[in-house]
């Protein structure tokens, strides 16, 4: 790697862990799009191997700034988050047997749903004392398995989904859900970084460089999570319309070289 590509690596990664400690989910979205289009990993499997790997440990160091806060609802997030395993193992089983470009334009098809449920998420009031329990088990495995799959398949941590069928499963409030979902997150990024691995499908020197970019973006975003919970629809709409451009970008990239364009 040159030196301008540890750089660029490094910022790349503080812009994910920052928004991955301040909004919980949609940040790891665009690590696969940063590591393509602005570090310049050539071949799609590897960019999506190395972000899963990174986004796994960005969202690890978020969770120890959400549980020094005590954010996280532990029962709930480690059932969705065993279920979830399952499925990004699988999913990750499918995404490397799939063409690389290719799966470069259905990521950013799925990245364009993504942002039109991040436009349409509003804060909720939830109930801070919400427990695992024999009504909320069954819809946490079965969430956590669905979100799993997605995960492991696009290599990404999933928190966008994972946020909304935390608290959809639960009732719990926006702020616990963003911390309970950096357990399942990580989780699922980890099962998706080996999966690639064992492929040789990991760039190690890029996601050393990606992952303490995060570390400094990270603390900073969760820092700022706290003070701005009740400002996240607003958040939440900057980020979307971010995503937003860089799926269209992505396609109009990815359509060219497949020669649709």
């Amino acid at each position: 790697m040159t030196m301008l590509e540890f750089l660029l690596g490094a910022l790349a990664g503080s812009a994910v862990g920052f928004t991955l400690g301040l909004v919980g989910g949609g940040g790891s979205i665009l690590a696969v799009p940063l590591m393509v289009y602005l570090v310049g990993v050539q071949d799609p499997h590897v960019a999506i191997g190395t972000s899963a790997l990174a986004v796994a440990a960005n969202a690890l160091i978020g969770l120890t700034g959400h549980a020094r806060k005590r954010n996280v609802k532990w029962r709930c997030a480690a059932v969705f988050a065993t279920a979830g395993v399952v499925g990004a193992w699988f999913g990750a089983m499918l995404g490397k047997a799939m063409d690389g470009q290719r799966l470069l334009v259905m990521f950013a098809l799925l990245m364009l749903v993504v942002a039109g449920l991040m436009f349409r998420s509003r804060g909720r009031e939830g109930d801070p004392a919400v427990v695992l329990n024999r009504g909320n088990a069954p819809r946490l495995l079965g969430s956590g398995a669905a979100t799993g799959l997605l995960s492991g398949f696009f290599g990404i941590g999933g928190g966008f989904l994972v946020v909304p069928g935390l608290i959809a499963s639960t009732g719990m409030p926006i702020l616990f859900a963003v911390g309970s979902s950096l357990v399942a997150v990580t989780a699922f990024g980890l099962t998706t970084a080996l999966s690639y691995a064992s492929s040789g499908l990991v760039a190690w020197p890029l996601a050393a460089v990606f992952i303490g970019g995060g570390a400094v973006g990270s603390l900073f975003g969760t820092r700022l999570a706290t003070r701005l919970a009740d400002r996240k629809g607003a958040l939440n709409t900057v980020l979307a319309a971010l995503i937003v451009v860089v799926a269209l970008y992505m396609l109009y990239r990815t359509a060219t070289e497949l020669g649709w364009l």
